[in-house]
């Protein structure tokens, strides 16, 4: 592994044509079909393969003005039409169609063109005339159930998707494996009240397996989807070790899975595992995206260069998706040059998410500044501002302590038609709390016209711990007790404010509760990318590689510290033991542990790069600041709120975070 890339680095192999498709040269035929005149006199046969041609090309008028005289279509004919409206978004000359089919003696029974009429119906985002096309069609077959099933699905529209296929199951349709993959998903849109979309999958799950469909790849490859967007990893895993056969949507499914549910190492696991279990599986553009996600999350550069050079080989540099999961790869393993050349490389086709990615990108560095100047250049480009935009330039704000700023940009939502989420309340109260203003903060909180989430109680407890503040900790955890009755963190962290405040009785208590309703606080753990290998620490893993000798390298550092006047911090112990064995619990922090490995394992000059699940502790702060100077070594740590650049000494946070 290299030291930090630069915009020039060969390592890219960044080619100087520009992105985009090729302009395909215009074929013989769609020349002739150009020039065709609107009456040609032409044979029945050469109208309906001259409508199909105009179709295929996107000439959508001209191949609607020729079915108006074409006395009898082809059934091709009708489904040309129908697919072309669909792609262009073209719902006039679906329903131009609509009318002449109905009219046609020939086809107006035709399940196929019903199946066809109703998928058009579902992509135009015109739900009313594709139940009109199913309640009037005179035959119905397995395909047009799962054609209305599907589109009812597709538009979220789950309580009545699966009243169809209750209805299919009634009527002795067959169910196939369509059916159940287009149920599941209803499963997830369904809005019952009284029975959790959670519950509905694993029912129609049973259901497909006494039915025979269980394994079946379609319906698994949906199953692994469904429990993936219901944080039920597990579930996914089981379903998926279980596939007698596993294609590449199988495959990215699982990958995309662990990259959503924050297990990243994982995804990078398993995506190896694919390419490793069958040479004819060729990741899709779906599969890059979500490995780039999960590289992001561990800081796994080595790994995500790797995926670079497969994008630009593979031609995935054309799809603009593909080019912002890589840019915010680069700005999350703390490349922000890099990001910003491959933004910059984007160009035209930059869309708002590109915008968000370089704002958030800028925020999570702590550079507030710039990331209001980009939001600043969005506007001017005539980007219309999402609700994520404003999420991210308030962060970036809030680490950045740009206060008066960013409650400019609170305010000014309105201008850009986005209502305040529970989420920006809490980047507000966070970039209020960790300025001290915490009074303001409380009374941003009494003045919502929405009812305060979990995470805005959560920045006003985390602002409290920063600021000592007792009072206003117990108002947030009175709510936060209700809210998340089974999250371990708000009891650790208010124990934390009652330890530092000396009110070892009040930590006490909060033990006791801890331990009568089993809640245990989320382990940190930290990740670390060798050689494009990637190894995970855990503060209570036993397993780690080199313990006894990182114990060591980390103990010589303290005591050195120690003669220079360091006193270690621990107050973030809450245990009730020696001070002494506070210290050597310090010790084992994961990002400890994950520095002197880097360390070990990494030649002179390598930024040593590092991923933390949790907020960097003080102790680990002040322990990476000095090795830093000591060893002449750069140390990036991403935490999870920000980034944290270690160099000769000094963190780019500036102590402030």
């Amino acid at each position: 592994m290299s030291a930090t890339a630069s915009p020039h680095t060969s390592l890219l192999h960044l080619p100087h044509r520009p992105f985009g498709p090729r302009r395909p040269r215009l074929t013989r035929l769609r020349c002739l079909a150009s020039l065709a005149p609107a009456s040609s006199g032409a044979s029945p046969e050469n109208e309906d393969h001259l409508i199909q041609t105009l179709c295929a090309h996107g000439r959508l008028a001209r191949a609607a003005a020729l079915l108006q005289g074409l006395p009898a279509p082809t059934q091709r004919t009708y489904e040309s039409l129908l697919l072309a409206a669909a792609r262009a978004g073209d719902t006039a000359l679906a329903a131009a169609v609509h009318r002449r089919l109905e009219a046609d003696p020939v086809f107006c029974s035709d399940p196929f063109l019903s199946t066809r009429l109703i998928d058009a119906y579902a992509a135009l985002s015109a739900l009313p005339a594709a139940r009109q096309v199913f309640d009037e069609a005179p035959v119905k077959n397995i395909f047009v159930w799962n054609a209305m099933l599907k589109a009812l699905a597709l538009a979220d529209h789950g309580e009545e998707a699966l009243a169809c296929l209750s209805d299919m199951g009634r009527l002795g349709v067959p169910i196939d494996s369509y059916s159940y993959a287009h149920g599941l998903k209803a499963c997830i849109a369904a809005s019952a009240l009284h029975t959790p979309a959670s519950a509905r999958v694993r029912e129609m799950h049973a259901h497909a397996i006494r039915r025979g469909y269980g394994l079946h790849t379609h319906v698994a490859t949906t199953l692994i989807d469904c429990y993936a967007k219901l944080g039920m990893v597990s579930f996914a895993e089981h379903v998926f070790t279980s596939m007698p056969d596993r294609n590449l949507v199988s495959w990215s499914a699982m990958i995309g899975c662990y990259a959503k549910n924050e297990r990243p190492g994982d995804a990078i696991q398993i995506f190896q595992e694919m390419m490793a279990s069958d040479a004819d599986l060729v990741p899709n553009s779906i599969t890059i995206v979500s490995v780039l996600h999960a590289c992001a999350g561990v800081n796994a550069l080595g790994q995500g260069k790797v995926l670079h050079a497969y994008i630009l080989r593979r031609g995935f540099d054309s799809l603009v998706s593909v080019l912002n999961a890589l840019m915010a790869m680069y700005m999350k393993c703390g490349c922000l040059e890099i990001g910003r050349y491959i933004f910059n490389w984007i160009g035209r086709r930059r869309n708002v998410v590109s915008w968000n990615s370089l704002i958030s990108g800028y925020g999570m560095h702590g550079f507030g500044r710039e990331s209001i100047q980009v939001f600043e250049e969005m506007i001017e480009e005539g980007i219309s501002p999402s609700i994520i935009t404003f999420i991210s330039v308030l962060g970036a704000c809030s680490h950045a302590g740009l206060v008066e700023q960013g409650k400019k940009l609170f305010e000014s939502m309105v201008e850009y038609n986005v209502t305040p989420h529970a989420e920006h309340y809490a980047c507000m109260v966070d970039l209020l709390g960790r300025a001290g203003r915490l009074v303001e903060a409380v009374e941003l909180i009494q003045s919502m016209r929405i009812q305060p989430s979990p995470q805005v109680w959560g920045s006003l407890l985390g602002a409290c711990r920063i600021h000592g503040h007792v009072e206003y900790a117990e108002m947030a955890c009175s709510h936060l007790f209700d809210l998340e009755p089974r999250n371990a963190g708000n009891y650790v962290l208010l124990a934390d404010i009652y330890a530092r405040a000396k009110l070892q009785n009040q930590v006490d208590v909060l033990k006791e509760l801890l331990e009568e309703h089993a809640l245990e606080k989320v382990p940190g753990y930290s990740w670390i990318e060798v050689k494009k290998k990637l190894y995970s620490f855990g503060s209570v893993d036993n397993k780690i590689p080199q313990l006894e000798e990182l114990q060591a390298l980390i103990g010589e550092f303290v005591t050195q510290m120690k003669n220079e006047g360091y006193v270690p911090d621990t107050r973030s112990v809450l245990y009730d033991i020696e001070e002494e064995e506070k210290e050597r619990i310090l010790l084992g922090h994961s990002e400890k542990l994950a520095v002197a490995f880097g360390l070990i394992n990494t030649g002179s000059g390598e930024v040593i790069r590092i991923t933390k699940n949790l907020r960097l502790c003080e102790d680990c702060h002040s322990v990476t600041k000095f090795i830093s100077k000591f060893t002449d070594r750069e140390i990036v740590v991403r935490d999870v709120n920000r980034f944290h650049h270690f160099r000769d000494g000094v963190c780019s946070c500036r102590d402030y975070w």
